[in-house]
């Protein structure tokens, strides 16, 4: 623990000297930033990807400079740090090699990453329950959580409130976001809001970008409309808003040729670095991610009813309650790993 910590606050040093000399010179800072992560790197997963950030960055007409720059410049700094060490360090270094010893121990798979879908009742009803979840979750090492919402709830913003540790990114519509829950989103530095693209509330971008909020957007692609994206029409467009991540969610019907496509396509504008946006596939790249750090794709989600779901088909997966079950127990019941030499 005394070795984390100090290993935490070297590297937050590290973190603010460098989001202090991007704003003047984002080449040379970040190249020198990941250059310095590689060295310290002792994991697979933080090898990988500080080995391929350093062979994009060598592209110096990257559109990822300008990215760089313009987080510097419009996000607030503790917002960079706090959010950036929760997923970078606690969730992929530190919590990625506890839930490797558990998953070595236990013989059952861990994610890197948990999703929630939201409903007021629900919510409101199972709120200790969720905390209780995410508890049990930092202690397997898990440290990042995403929320899926409907309608306003301000209430599910005590969960990064009470859960400092961890990072958040919040799934939600448009038209339920003000400036008043913008205000209390703006208090919390382990949060990231992803809002659904829609040409009718482009104001409220600017409106985040004002209150120097960290934030993404997403996008629901379907069998019909993956043209406009796969011409890079819709890249073109978002990276005007200022987005982090421009994420691609599949439609519940979309046939899985067209998911593959579209990864593929996403993989592929991530390597041009030609929009000052960073394009993910949601589920794909989630599972890619998990991948790496234990070596099988693992993911992970609950309905509102709090049920255990498959994300292919969206429907529940046996009788795993979030509500009525603890998470270590619905992990070795749903992701018992195959004995060695056999394959589930």
């Amino acid at each position: 623990m005394l070795e984390n910590n100090i290993s935490r606050i070297m590297i937050e040093v590290i973190l603010k000297k460098a989001l202090r000399d991007i704003k003047d010179s984002p080449e040379r800072s970040f190249r020198n930033l990941v250059d310095l992560a590689l060295y310290f790197s002792k994991n697979r997963f933080q090898r990988s990807f500080f080995e391929a950030t350093q062979v994009l960055l060598k592209n110096e007409n990257s559109a990822y400079y300008g990215l760089l720059r313009d987080v510097a410049m419009h996000v607030d700094p503790e917002k960079i740090l706090r959010f950036g060490m929760n997923i970078g360090y606690n969730s992929c270094t530190a919590g990625a090699k506890k839930n490797r010893e558990i998953e070595e121990r236990e013989h059952y798979n861990i994610p890197w990453v948990i999703s929630f879908h939201l409903r007021p009742q629900q919510y409101l009803t199972y709120e200790e329950e969720y905390h209780r979840a995410i508890f049990q979750g930092e202690e397997l090492g898990i440290y990042t959580w995403i929320l899926f919402h409907q309608d306003p709830l301000d209430e599910i913003l005590s969960l990064p409130r009470e859960h400092p540790n961890s990072a958040f990114i919040l799934f939600c519509e448009p038209q339920d976001i003000d400036s008043t829950f913008l205000d209390e989103v703006a208090a919390l530095n382990n949060l990231m809001p992803v809002l659904r693209y829609d040409e009718n509330f482009l104001e409220t971008f600017d409106l985040m970008r004002k209150k120097e909020l960290l934030y993404s957007l997403y996008s629901v692609y379907h069998n019909s409309n993956i043209t406009s994206i796969l011409n890079d029409d819709f890249l073109q467009n978002t990276e005007h808003l200022h987005p982090v991540f421009t994420v691609f969610l599949a439609d519940i019907d979309c046939s899985d040729p067209i998911k593959r496509e579209m990864h593929e396509y996403v993989k592929s504008a991530r390597m041009k670095q030609q929009f000052q946006t960073i394009p993910w596939e949601y589920e794909a790249d989630l599972r890619l991610v998990d991948s790496i750090i234990s070596k099988e794709s693992c993911y992970v989600g609950f309905d509102f009813e709090g049920r255990l779901y498959t994300p292919n088909m969206y429907q529940p997966k046996g009788h795993f309650n979030l509500f009525q079950n603890h998470l270590s127990e619905i992990l070795k019941g749903a992701y018992l790993k195959a004995p060695i030499g056999r394959t589930s």
